[in-house]
């Protein structure tokens, strides 16, 4: 038995109305990113100079050494650079969510008190600027809570949301666990959040982006001008609007760093898009935090029984009759390599409708003998499965006139007689007309044939009676 923990249903084919405050079509997310003074450095304790997201073309670290012009790169981003942004945001009263480094923002004392005075949202983006690939869960952890400490110290209050960047595969579920964040965005998986269950503690997800982002200025394949940027915006904008104006709200996150976008070149693609976007009606730009707030309120977590997480026994108590008097399909679907996309009513079907397929003859002629006559001498006696009750209710099976009731036994006798199992059809899926018409034209076929079309209606069932269940 193995379990896959990566979750490809995510909201699935039909995703929630984000419902944004004033039926806004898309909440557009501008997230500033700021680094400088909180990447590798000798002067910050580290081994080596920064290599990352600069316009130093095939940069590598120097270890052991200062990079004067890396350094000089950086600075940049912080003298002119996040001022040419912060004129522009607030001249145009867009509010920002600072992706702030910790220790970079406790060198930056001047440009925390402007973020602050615009009323951005500063969240953290972990204690410094460097890779955690490698880095032990234990000293992440500390990392994180002295990120914590040191944010609120600086700033003057603690963060509310969260994103590392560089991070490892325990990042996310340690940041969950501090249970301090209202939102946490090192995902890069959906236009929308969502909930993420972490223990007993139900996370906020808003996921992030890397392709609408200024550091494909810094990388390959990436923009070159100002223009190509500008035209990513803009035709990303145009297709979630339109999706908005089709009842189906969306999130757009853009990403954006000091040192890259506040570049006069490529500030003029900025600059351009949102002139093109605020000739919209409908485009709501909030701080992450207020995407949060707006989520929790609207979309609150409701936490279901996940089969991908029962017991063998519970999967069996729950799903073993789904297929009639079968519980050994739920009791080897157990052994699959169940996951989050079997958490709901088609993943879960497909994962017993497996065992089913793969069983041998003799099993699959066991279920479909164990399903009953339709009006057949059990339903009279009230001796049917609930599930089969109710569906032969749904067709008024149970209401036949004594005729009706004669024409149904007959057949039964006579499919049986010539097929060696009842015929079976998904009643919830026809009427009494419609079930006697297919009795009629299916009982001249051949065993072989109306072996496979039971074993489709079979299948058939038991995706109605999931839906029933889960989502």
């Amino acid at each position: 038995m193995t379990r896959y923990p990566r979750d490809f249903r995510g909201h699935g084919p039909t995703p929630p109305d984000a419902a944004w405050p004033g039926g806004a079509k898309i909440a557009i997310s501008l997230v500033l990113n700021y680094e400088e003074g909180g990447e590798n450095n000798l002067l910050h304790g580290d081994a080596q100079s920064e290599a990352f997201l600069s316009d130093i073309a095939g940069a590598a670290p120097w270890p052991g050494m200062r990079h004067w012009n890396m350094e000089s790169i950086y600075d940049y981003g912080a003298r002119a650079g996040f001022w040419r942004l912060h004129k522009l945001f607030t001249e145009r009263d867009i509010p920002v969510t600072i992706y702030g480094v910790t220790s970079a923002l406790a060198r930056n004392p001047e440009q925390v008190a402007a973020m602050k005075a615009a009323g951005w949202e500063i969240a953290s983006h972990g204690l410094k600027w460097v890779d955690h690939r490698d880095m032990p869960a234990e000293e992440e952890a500390r990392q994180i809570a002295e990120s914590f400490r040191l944010h609120e110290e600086v700033v003057g209050e603690p963060p509310l949301g969260w994103y590392t960047g560089r991070c490892s595969m325990n990042t996310v579920a340690l940041t969950a666990q501090t249970h301090k964040l209202a939102w946490i965005s090192d995902t890069y998986d959906d236009d929308l959040p969502y909930w993420l269950e972490v223990g007993d503690h139900d996370q906020l997800v808003i996921p992030y982006t890397l392709e609408a982002n200024d550091m494909r200025f810094a990388t390959a394949p990436g923009y070159i001008t100002g223009e190509q940027f500008f035209t990513y915006l803009k035709d990303s904008f145009d297709t979630l609007y339109a999706e908005g104006q089709a009842g189906a709200a969306k999130m757009f996150s853009i990403g954006l760093h000091n040192r890259l976008i506040g570049r006069p070149g490529k500030f003029a693609g900025l600059k351009k898009f949102l002139d093109y976007v605020q000739g919209f009606e409908g485009v709501w730009f909030p701080r992450r935090i207020d995407i949060a707030r707006h989520w929790a309120a609207q979309h609150p977590h409701k936490r279901i029984e996940r089969p991908s997480q029962m017991s063998r026994e519970r999967l069996v108590q729950v799903y073993g009759s789904i297929f009639e008097h079968s519980p050994w399909i739920a009791e080897r679907a157990y052994e699959l390599e169940l996951g989050p996309a079997h958490d709901s009513a088609t993943g879960l079907h497909n994962a017993l409708a497996r065992i089913f397929r793969s069983a041998s003859q003799a099993e699959r002629l066991g279920v479909l003998q164990a399903h009953p006559d339709l009006a057949g001498k059990l339903a009279a006696a009230k001796r049917l499965t609930a599930e089969s009750t109710a569906e032969q209710a749904s067709a008024a099976l149970d209401a036949l006139t004594d005729e009706e009731r004669a024409t149904f036994q007959r057949l039964n006798t006579d499919y049986v007689a010539k097929h060696g199992f009842p015929f079976i059809i998904a009643v919830r899926d026809n009427d009494k007309a419609s079930i006697l018409a297919a009795f009629h034209a299916r009982i001249g076929n051949d065993t072989a044939t109306e072996f496979a079309t039971a074993c489709r209606q079979v299948e058939r069932i038991a995706e109605l009676r999931l839906k029933d269940l889960l989502p």
